[in-house]
């Protein structure tokens, strides 16, 4: 179950402190979603669109943003689970071939991700008229075996949770073991230690007005691979993508509904994966906790890159589920946004635990959403 039931049992805890929490700041903003992208190492390399804000600036006025993603991944096949909890030892070592000779020797298709990771985003924002606004997205990644795991076992030791094998590795490594129908890539240390990855151009409509307190925002965007094809940090190929963001504001509470398709164009290297569209939903609830102070609680479900042509593993084939909690405060024209993230259902696809960590800044006032 990993973290699932203590996430289960603090967002039920955050959820009733939202809903009974007095009403007490009608005249704040609302923030609309996290803007947290999907840092699950499978298919990470694609385009992945972000939830619309729900704030606004002015028309002929820019607004910068930067979001740091920091994740960690325990995720592997019910084989090598096995493997190695059959290992595990009084004393941590390093994983090497051996392991890997062992591995490769099980039945069946197998794969160990270990790794931690974290993405830096830097996004650029410009309002061409009331309803268009452009904006450009540079990133960066880091690998490396992080700082975590010991966090996480002494997370499952105290809850009495599995410990999936990880006491037969030793902690803060990278080890990358894949099968994928006999490729057979394995790496024992960070594969690369990070750089620049596809730069992302988009635009944002506001589109037509919808009954009520609805509204609706309209995007599309591009990654475009500008360094061609690079192990772990560029596909070299083009990524499309649309979005439809639906907000519904309240006094004191706003609900979000996103939807979007991806155009994924699939990977030749290192790890070979078809051309196909990857939907996303994502469902959010926010509430006002003070005059700039706002807390949200969001879902997020995806699609798979994997296709049965190159894998049979139900782990890399299933969706992706996580949920987030983020609280988000506006000082003058800045807003500070932290959140965690924890996998939820399918556990071997997604990172154990994400943060995230965000500070945007419009040098002119916000303007207020509507009610």
């Amino acid at each position: 179950m990993k973290l699932t039931s203590c996430a289960a049992r603090v967002t039920a805890a955050v959820v009733m402190a939202m809903l009974s929490s007095p009403a007490r700041a009608a005249d704040g903003f609302y923030y609309g979603l996290l803007r947290s992208r999907d840092l699950t190492p499978f298919g990470f390399l694609r385009l992945d669109m972000r939830p619309s804000y729900a704030i606004a600036i002015e028309p002929g006025s820019w607004a910068f943003e930067a979001e740091l993603g920091y994740q960690n991944t325990w995720a592997l096949s019910p084989e090598v689970e096995e493997y190695l909890i059959s290992q595990e030892p009084e004393r941590r070592h390093d994983l090497g071939p051996e392991h890997l000779q062992a591995i490769r020797g099980l039945p069946g298709e197998n794969y160990l991700v270990d790794m931690e990771s974290a993405q830096l985003d830097l996004t650029w924002h410009y309002k061409f008229t009331e309803s268009l606004t452009g904006y450009l997205t540079a990133s960066a990644v880091s690998y490396q075996g992080g700082f975590l795991d010991g966090l996480i076992e002494e997370f499952h030791d105290v809850f009495g949770f599995s410990s999936f094998g990880r006491p037969a590795a030793s902690q803060n490594d990278v080890n990358v073991i894949y099968d994928l129908n006999a490729m057979q890539l394995a790496f024992f240390d960070s594969p690369t230690h990070g750089g620049l990855t596809d730069p992302t151009v988009g635009l944002r409509y506001a589109g037509p007005s919808l009954p009520g307190p609805w509204q609706l925002t309209l995007e599309a965007a591009i990654k475009v691979p500008v360094g061609g094809r690079r192990d772990f940090l560029s596909t070299g190929r083009t990524d499309y993508g649309v979005q439809a963001s639906f907000q519904r504001f309240s006094n004191n509470h706003a609900w979000y509904f996103d939807v979007a398709a991806v155009k994924y164009t699939g990977a030749g290297a290192p790890v070979p994966q078809e051309s196909r569209i990857v939907p996303t939903i994502i469902l959010g609830y926010e509430r006002r906790l003070t005059k700039n102070t706002n807390v949200n609680l969001q879902a997020y479900a995806s699609e798979s890159v994997y296709t049965h042509s190159t894998t049979d593993l139900d782990e890399l084939l299933e969706r992706k589920y996580q949920l987030s909690i983020g609280l988000r405060h506006r000082i003058r024209g800045a807003l500070i946004s932290f959140a965690i993230t924890e996998n939820v259902q399918n556990f071997s696809n997604t990172p154990d635990i994400g943060f995230h960590l965000g500070v945007a800044y419009a040098p002119k006032p916000l303007v207020r959403t509507r009610e």
